[in-house]
C-alpha cells in the first residue's frame, strides 16, 4: 500500500522538526501542510528539506487536510493518514491504522478510548463533550466511534476521493464521520497512543469549546438529513 502522511502544521515551530523525523522513522513517505503559520515553521521545514507545501493564508484545520487529500489524489496514493504537528500522535501506530485499510475499511480512526496502554487524558469538560458527540453521531449512523474528535485517522482510495472534493473546514473530525458513513464509507477504529501537547496550547478554549459542540452537532445531524435526502 503506497500511503502517505499529512502533517497538517500551524505555529508548530517548536514540535514540527521532532514530529517530521517521527514519521520518516517509519518509512512512510509525507507532506507537511504549512497553514499560513505566522512563526518559524516553513523556514524550518525548508532548512530541513522537509516535503512542504506552504498555503498562502490560515485555512484551518479542514481546509489544511483537504489539502493533503488533495496531493494523495493527485499523486496516486493509495492511502493517507492524517498526523498532527504538535507531537500528539505516535507514528509507531501509523501502521496499524493502515493495516486496517487493507482489511477492507475506507475510513480508520485512531482511537484513545479502546486501549489500555494509552495514559493520556483529556480534561474533565473534553471527555463530556466527546461523549455528547458519540451519541448524537450514535443517533443518526447508527455505528459507536469511541473517538469522534480524534485527528489521528487513516483513508483509502474512497475516502481520499470524497474529502478532496468535499471536506467540513472547523472541527471537521466529527463531521466527517457523518459524511462518509452518510457516503457507504466502511468507517472503523484501532486503539491509538497519544501524548499530552509538549509545546503551544489548544486552539479550543472555553468559549470555542461551547460553539464547537453546537456547531458539530448540528453539522453532524444535517450532513446525515442531506445524505438521506440525495439516496
Amino acid at each position: 500500500m503506497k500511503a502517505l502522511i499529512i502533517i497538517p502544521a500551524y505555529n508548530e515551530e517548536r514540535s514540527i522538526e521532532r514530529v517530521v523525523q517521527s514519521v520518516v522513522s517509519t518509512g512512510y513517505d509525507y507532506v507537511v501542510i504549512n497553514d499560513g503559520s505566522r512563526d518559524n515553521t516553513a523556514a524550518i521545514c525548508e532548512r530541513e528539506g522537509f516535503n512542504i507545501v506552504n498555503l498562502p493564508v490560515n485555512l484551518g484545520i479542514g481546509g489544511a487536510v483537504q489539502t493533503g487529500h488533495r496531493y494523495a489524489l493527485e499523486h496516486g496514493y493509495d492511502a493517507d493518514v492524517q498526523f498532527d504537528g504538535d507531537g500528539q500522535h505516535d507514528a509507531t501506530c501509523i501502521a496499524p491504522l493502515l493495516q486496517r485499510l487493507e482489511q477492507g475499511y475506507d475510513l480508520v480512526i485512531g482511537s484513545r478510548f479502546i486501549s489500555q496502554e494509552n495514559t493520556f487524558k483529556s480534561s474533565t469538560a473534553r471527555r463530556g463533550g466527546i461523549a455528547i458527540l458519540r451519541a448524537i453521531l450514535k443517533m443518526v449512523t447508527h455505528q459507536t466511534i469511541t473517538d469522534p474528535t480524534s485527528g489521528f485517522r487513516a483513508c483509502g482510495t474512497r475516502a481520499i476521493a470524497l474529502f478532496a472534493e468535499t471536506y467540513p473546514h472547523d472541527y471537521p473530525e466529527p463531521e466527517s464521520i457523518a459524511y462518509a458513513i452518510g457516503s457507504s464509507l466502511r468507517v472503523s477504529e484501532v486503539p491509538v497512543i497519544m501524548h499530552e501537547r509538549r509545546e503551544g496550547t489548544s486552539s479550543i478554549g472555553i468559549i470555542a469549546s461551547a460553539y464547537y459542540m453546537i456547531k458539530v452537532s448540528l453539522a453532524i445531524i444535517l450532513t446525515r438529513v442531506s445524505k438521506k435526502r440525495e439516496q
